[in-house]
């Protein structure tokens, strides 16, 4: 009897030992007369969730929806955060980390908007009944098991003689696959209870000699590799206890990002000659997402910035920069909102401040969105006369309708803290969003937005800077009604081209003083050029016209010319962290003013994220 249960414990050892190797680790021991290849022993061993999240922590850096992704161009009194990578309604949405790192770009920048919504997130951990496998009864039925391999006679041994080893429900064994906690188990849990039933019954098939000198031979030869595993699951226990005993916080994560700008104005714009000199302004952010469902993120982000704001010494919004703003490098709060999902197709966000329309809606003009990695210009990020309208804190709410069609409605104002009249919730300025955004192929996407903008006296500008000073205030200061009017489109036929465009209208009305009317034009065009030269980075031309007051029943301000916006960049990505962009932009006309010259606008934007 001891000899039996001799046999029985060096036989369940070898085996342990032998469903280690063929489930996890790489082969570099020569092959039999077969010689296939054997795989890198370097395949790192079946490891916990945690371990998982651990590893991939530590070693490699955490992506970002585009959703996902997948920076704001700032407006003024409200920031924008055009590169919240995976937080805000799209179509077709892939699914998103709960918490990830929004700045990071993807290589090929998501077709819709960076701020994904939240989508319910990947089980911390699979069921066994996931991945379950069935019990074969020859290796035969397992397709991708070779008589050449070198394991077929351990495996038809196994399978054959003690019926222990299974394999997935479409037929195959995937030997070079990591294995798992519970696949381990089932398997181990397999072959003892086959052990118990042999050893019970004694009968003819009771385990050989020879199997265990295979089994012993098997585990001989891999000594090595299971020590080294071994040494590895030490290592990655000691680092988890230790990133656990130094964590900043369960819940929260923090994520970054910093843009230096050299830049200057040339030629003659609305105030005659060029008064600008070459300058170093820059824009840092810190965003901290907490979670605290695993459907839900809390942000609050930090911002201190400094960058020249050329719509003062040249005399028009239209020479904006995307990422312009003259905060004296004060820290302030620049945006705190909390999303959450409702259902699987419902995403909620409420802000308290620093939520603007581009935030909320897909935006439709993949490669130029963000304030970072896109457009050098304003004018050249997304149609203005949809997003770039009043309100910073309020509501949002994305539903996808369809796996094709998302619905995005939202309500932000002004002076929501303020209890003075004229001001609060629904007394201020505020712009009342809705989109619909429809996506009948990964190649294309379609949105058509309304908003209805209320810019209550001595808080008008309807476009945030970038148009014609008319086409921000066409009723000078005086209170104003806007119905805005927006059709988007982005086809990309190939990974090297993507083609994105917009047409806006606003029909404007004067609601204090006199009731006067006007009409507001813009347009553009966006060419983008992925992988130009070298991987990873992106030529761009961006033509337009910026807002223009087409008609207006005070005639003084009615622009009498047309700007021409015509603008080149090359992004430049030097590593996964960090983007250097040369662009330069050209205002015809400048402010639509036929007395006006060509103002040109050049900048060298260099991007950290981290």
């Amino acid at each position: 009897m001891s000899n039996l249960f001799g046999k029985s414990f060096w036989f369940c050892l070898a085996f342990f030992s032998n469903l280690l190797v063929v489930k996890n680790t790489v082969f570099a021991a020569e092959t039999t007369a077969a010689q296939v290849p054997i795989p890198d022993p370097q395949e790192p061993i079946a490891l916990s969730e945690t371990q998982h999240q651990l590893a991939a922590e530590t070693d490699a850096p955490s992506q970002a929806v585009s959703v996902v992704p997948p920076p704001e161009t700032g407006h003024s009194g409200a920031t924008a955060d055009t590169s919240e990578s995976q937080l805000t309604a799209t179509s077709n949405p892939p699914p998103p980390p709960v918490i990830a790192s929004d700045l990071k770009q993807s290589e090929t920048p998501a077709t819709k908007p960076e701020k994904n919504p939240l989508t319910p997130p990947e089980t911390a951990a699979q069921s066994p009944d996931a991945t379950s496998m069935n019990q074969v009864t020859s290796v035969s039925q397992l397709s991708d098991v070779r008589p050449t391999d070198w394991a077929f006679q351990a495996l038809q041994s196994l399978v054959e003689r003690y019926g222990c080893i299974a394999g997935y429900p479409d037929g195959t064994y995937r030997g070079n696959r990591a294995l798992t906690r519970y696949e381990f188990a089932a398997g181990l849990n397999a072959c003892l209870d086959q052990i118990t039933k042999l050893i019970g019954s004694s009968t003819a098939n009771f385990v050989t000699q020879e199997d265990l000198a295979v089994l012993q031979r098997l585990q001989e030869e891999f000594a090595a590799e299971l020590e080294s595993l071994r040494g590895r699951v030490d290592a990655l226990e000691a680092r988890t206890s230790e990133l656990e005993a130094n964590q900043f916080s369960t819940t929260t994560t923090l994520n970054g990002e910093t843009i230096f700008a050299v830049s200057d104005t040339f030629g003659k714009g609305a105030v005659g000659d060029d008064k600008t000199t070459a300058n170093l302004g820059y824009r840092v952010r810190l965003n901290f997402d907490s979670s605290f469902t695993g459907n839900d993120r809390l942000r609050t982000r930090l911002q201190a910035r400094n960058n020249a704001r050329y719509d003062r010494p040249t005399g028009t919004p239209m020479t904006r920069t995307n990422f312009d703003g003259d905060g004296g490098s004060e820290i302030t709060l620049d945006k705190l909102s909390y999303q959450f999902l409702i259902g699987s197709r419902t995403n909620i966000e409420i802000g308290a401040k620093g939520l603007t329309s581009d935030d909320v809606a897909p935006l439709i003009n993949p490669y130029f969105d963000s304030a970072a990695q896109g457009a050098v210009s304003r004018f050249g990020a997304f149609n203005p006369a949809i997003y770039n309208t009043p309100g910073e804190t309020g509501i949002a709410i994305n539903h996808q309708l369809s796996d094709q069609l998302n619905l995005t409605l939202s309500y932000l104002t002004n002076t929501a803290a303020d209890s003075t009249e004229g001001n609060g919730l629904f007394n201020g300025s505020y712009g009342a969003l809705a989109q619909l955004t429809y996506s009948p192929s990964s190649e294309l996407d379609l949105a058509l937005s309304y908003v209805r903008s209320y810019s209550r006296k001595n808080d008008v500008d309807l476009s945030l800077g970038t148009g014609s000073n008319s086409a921000n205030q066409p009723f000078n200061q005086n209170a104003t009604r806007g119905n805005h009017f927006g059709l988007q489109a982005s086809w990309r036929p190939s990974s090297r081209f993507a083609l994105s465009g917009w047409a806006g209208y606003v029909d404007a009305q004067q609601l204090s003083g006199d009731d006067a009317q006007a009409q507001i034009w813009n347009g553009g065009v966006t060419f983008a050029f992925p992988d130009l030269f070298s991987e990873g980075n992106v030529g761009g031309l961006i033509v337009g016209v910026p807002p223009k007051v087409a008609r207006n029943d005070i005639k003084e301000n009615k622009d009498n010319a047309t700007s021409l916006h015509v603008e080149a960049l090359y992004r430049i990505q030097v590593s996964d962290f960090i983007s250097i962009t040369p662009g330069v932009y050209v205002i015809t006309n400048t402010d639509h003013k036929k007395d006006n010259g060509t103002t040109w606008v050049g900048v060298l934007r260099t991007s950290f994220t981290f």
